[in-house]
């Protein structure tokens, strides 16, 4: 049975999952507003597109972006208007010129190897000037400087005006990773403790393989939090902050692995004999400690209201096992080998 074909969730919408922040929206209104004003006051001539489109442009969620995106803006736009201008003094501008001067400009782009952005500013640099202005010398250099114009604007705008700090998304991310790696521990602990069926140890598998996506998202915020610091005003108070994340992600990366492999091991390996092993529900009682400790470590709230909040952690020693089931040594062995990783993870000389 050939199942039918169906097309990726983003080429079917143009919205995006969330809203941006209406500050940068309000950000990018302003800085055009006032790139145009000034640019029209410093370069008389034509209306000052190319100042407006550069400070809307350059308006991007970190400062850090947001010089980039104006180092971009202006070197597209100084090779374009050099492209477009050289065509049009030697060719004249009808319209099969601006065609060539798209096609030229999109190869020297590439030869050059600049970037997307920088290529894409290059080819409308080049298109603009022809079909709005004349190509002489004096219009190119006025658009070069009503481009520099709008993107210093755009960059002056995104500083003073509330430059944005990215920690604090960064911080939800790397909680959300701390609740799913506790629960998976607890659902680990619980499925040693209870009969499973298959159906139910595939779940768990599968619970237990989506924390990879969690922690690379809490790794994605903290890199997106660390480039909304650089260059920007409000660092300093941040940047401890940011690198105690870090530290607490390199941390638990290696526990978010062995309670993957744990759970694939107890997949692999399960019988419904082994709820009735010692040695397994000493394990569980293990994993429940763990659990308890990640969520301490998070600072994250216990289960339920009722349940009180320890001070110390519950995972104080590793388990030690002297006389290993003989029906289910290779599971208890692999289990205890991440259980005594995990242990060290979370133990106070790993901090």
């Amino acid at each position: 049975m050939r199942l039918p074909l169906r097309l990726p969730r983003e080429s079917l919408t143009f919205r995006s999952p969330r809203r941006g922040p209406f500050l940068q929206v309000a950000k990018s209104a302003v800085a055009m507003v006032a790139a145009w004003i000034v640019a029209d006051v410093l370069v008389p001539g034509p209306p000052p597109i190319f100042a407006a489109i550069a400070a809307v442009l350059v308006v991007q969620p970190s400062i850090n972006q947001s010089f980039t995106r104006a180092v971009e803006r202006s070197v597209g736009v100084i090779v374009g208007v050099l492209i477009a201008s050289a065509l049009g003094i030697a060719l004249g501008s009808p319209t099969w010129v601006i065609l060539l001067a798209a096609a030229v400009s999109l190869v020297v782009a590439w030869a050059l190897r600049m970037s997307p952005g920088t290529t894409n500013q290059v080819a409308i640099s080049s298109v603009l000037v022809l079909a709005l202005g004349t190509a002489t010398p004096n219009y190119a250099l006025d658009r070069v400087l009503e481009t520099i114009i709008g993107a210093a604007i755009g960059i002056v705008v995104n500083t003073v005006l509330v430059p944005p700090v990215l920690v604090p998304p960064a911080r939800e991310k790397l909680n959300v990773l701390g609740r799913e790696l506790a629960a998976a521990l607890e659902r680990l602990a619980d499925a040693l403790e209870a009969p499973q069926s298959r159906e139910s140890l595939e779940g768990l598998l599968l619970e237990a393989r989506l924390l990879r996506p969690v922690r690379d998202a809490a790794a994605d915020a903290i890199s997106d939090g660390a480039d909304s610091l650089s260059l920007n005003p409000r660092s300093s108070r941040h940047r401890a902050d940011l690198a105690d994340m870090q530290a607490q992600l390199d941390r638990f990366t290696p526990v978010v692995t062995q309670t993957i492999g744990m759970t694939r091991a107890v997949y692999d390996g399960y019988s419904s004999t082994i709820v009735d092993d010692p040695s397994v529900r000493a394990i569980a009682e293990q994993l429940h400690r763990a659990a308890h400790d990640v969520r301490l470590r998070f600072a994250l709230d216990p289960v339920t209201q009722q349940q009180p909040r320890e001070e110390e952690p519950a995972l104080t020693r590793p388990l030690e096992i002297r006389t290993p089931s003989t029906e289910h040594w290779v599971l208890v062995g692999s289990l205890l080998m991440d259980l005594h990783r995990i242990h060290e993870s979370l133990s106070d000389e790993a901090a």
